[in-house]
């Protein structure tokens, strides 16, 4: 199960690869944003859906976001809702990382590990889940109702390489 303290034996660790004299200088996870687009944004049954389905599968209750423009051909309003979003920190954060590690990412389809192309310049860690039935909380529901979604976890790591060597050390499946 990855843990704060398995975080915290990150310095230990990369104190020779990187340099660390402090352990405030180790790469630490801030926290996990995940958000889901709802398509249609006239469609109150597909808002609800989505929002109850990413509720179960965070453990906390997303909040909307609303365009910020009305755009005409897409008969969208300013204020419309368009997406939800959770942002996870603390002990909800770790157990949605354990339950994404070693429940959801094995069950996608062809998994052959993540990319490491998707560590951005601040070292941060965005992956597309193209279903949310990799969750074990929505797979018995139909699957007519299929969304995706994005998950972000947020690092203070200040380079890809060092974001990569901590990313291995949670756990992340990254390719080789």
């Amino acid at each position: 199960m990855i843990t704060k303290q398995k975080q915290q034996a990150a310095f230990e660790t990369f104190k020779g690869d990187f340099g660390y004299k402090n352990v405030m200088a180790a790469p630490r996870l801030m926290k996990i944003v995940v958000s889901s687009g709802v398509g249609k944004a006239k469609d109150k049954k597909r808002n609800e859906l989505v929002e109850n389905r990413l509720a179960r599968i965070t453990g906390q209750k997303p909040s909307a976001r609303a365009a910020k423009k009305s755009i005409a051909s897409f008969k969208l309003r300013e204020g419309d809702i368009v997406g939800f979003q959770v942002t996870l920190r603390g002990e909800r954060m770790w157990q949605f990382l354990d339950k994404l590690i070693h429940i959801a990412l094995p069950r996608t389809r062809d998994f052959r590990g993540l990319s490491k192309t998707a560590i951005d310049d601040m070292g941060n860690y965005t992956v597309g889940i193209k279903e949310n039935t990799i969750f074990p909380e929505t797979s018995e529901e139909d699957l007519k109702d299929v969304f995706g979604l994005s998950i972000t976890l947020v690092t203070t790591a200040r380079t890809k390489e060092e974001a990569e060597a901590f990313y291995r050390h949670l756990g992340l499946p990254l390719k080789a």
